[in-house]
């Protein structure tokens, strides 16, 4: 049984607040030389989901048996002085980067070009961030969804599947997901408008995938899919504590959001000269090994992938972080 977070045997988040800018950091593990996870700008950010953020990425590394940690950044302003505060956090953030503390990936409201400067001093392979779009790196999260899907329910083919919300994967995810022989009923549409919850809960889809938001899917909306076969994230977060009972009384296979999007950690860490075919294949293997381990435990994919994820902090960690990576 894996080490559990109790009162006593766990941490708490750090946060760092920057001088230079409205801007925070949240740290998930104090004790590890390395932390990387997203940055995000909007006109107020707030800790409680950048502490989320940084628990799914800690997991993400766990599960991946890496000794890193979780981190997420948070820059608060206004529209008109967004580029302002942006570039502040970025040259306060580069004795961060130079360290390990903080290792960033761009997320909402904030560009790769925005987090150019940081790069020489980032040790990941970030050439693999193309451009402002998602790149190769948001391709192999979107391949990790995929592949997380098809091993968790022993394959794709005739299933239908519905896809939530909007973003640079969603594309990649009907591709990959209709190159494996599934039929896209709910997805991204030419005029790129977001496929809401409700027309994905009324899709009646074997396979949903959900992920524009953290808790996206509370146990009300929870209730209206248990006539899935499985709920995949392709963003970070997007099941409430709740919610994850509902399905999970219902058998409706929900792997972990950190199992389902460790696509873009492992592209980002390894050698450098690895192709992008090499780095796709270690993706469908590595997720695709743990996802169907995790499928057939009894207690569900998500807490397997807890177990597995906290069995390893335990060799590292005298204690574990508090809480796991569920939304609010």
């Amino acid at each position: 049984m894996a080490l559990q977070p109790s009162d006593g045997q766990h941490h708490k988040v750090r946060i760092h607040k920057f001088d230079s800018s409205t801007a925070f950091l949240a740290i998930d593990l104090a004790s590890t030389d390395v932390s990387s996870g997203p940055v995000r700008w909007a006109r107020k950010v707030l800790q409680g989901g950048a502490k989320d953020l940084a628990r799914s990425q800690t997991y993400t590394y766990a599960v991946l048996g890496m000794s890193r940690g979780g981190a997420s950044a948070g820059i608060s302003a206004e529209g008109p002085d967004r580029d302002e505060a942006v570039a502040a956090f970025v040259d306060e953030a580069g004795a961060l980067v130079a360290d390990g503390t903080f290792l960033p990936d761009p997320a909402k409201g904030v560009r790769e070009s925005d987090l150019t400067p940081l790069r020489d001093a980032d040790p990941r392979d970030t050439a693999r961030f193309l451009g402002d779009g998602a790149g190769f790196v948001g391709h192999c999260e979107a391949l990790s969804a995929v592949v997380c899907a098809e091993s968790t329910l022993g394959g794709l083919d005739g299933r239908t599947v519905a896809i939530e919300g909007s973003g640079d994967n969603l594309a990649d995810i009907a591709a990959l997901a209709s190159a494996r022989g599934a039929k896209i009923i709910v997805g991204p549409t030419d005029d790129e408008k977001p496929a809401g919850i409700a027309s994905v809960v009324d899709s009646g889809a074997d396979v949903v995938f959900v992920g524009s938001k953290m808790g996206t899917v509370d146990h009300v909306v929870a209730e209206s899919l248990t006539g899935a076969a499985a709920v995949v994230p392709w963003g970070r977060l997007p099941l409430t504590a709740k919610a994850l009972a509902v399905l999970r009384r219902a058998e409706v296979a929900a792997p972990a959001d950190f199992v389902a999007l460790a696509g873009s950690s492992i592209a980002l860490w390894g050698d450098h000269d690895r192709t992008d075919a090499d780095i796709e294949a270690a993706i469908a293997q590595q997720v695709g090994a743990m996802s169907a381990e995790f499928a057939a435990h009894d207690d569900g994919p998500m807490l397997a992938a807890c177990y597995r994820a906290e069995d390893y902090l335990a060799t590292w960690q005298q204690a574990l972080p508090f809480g796991r990576p569920l939304a609010p």
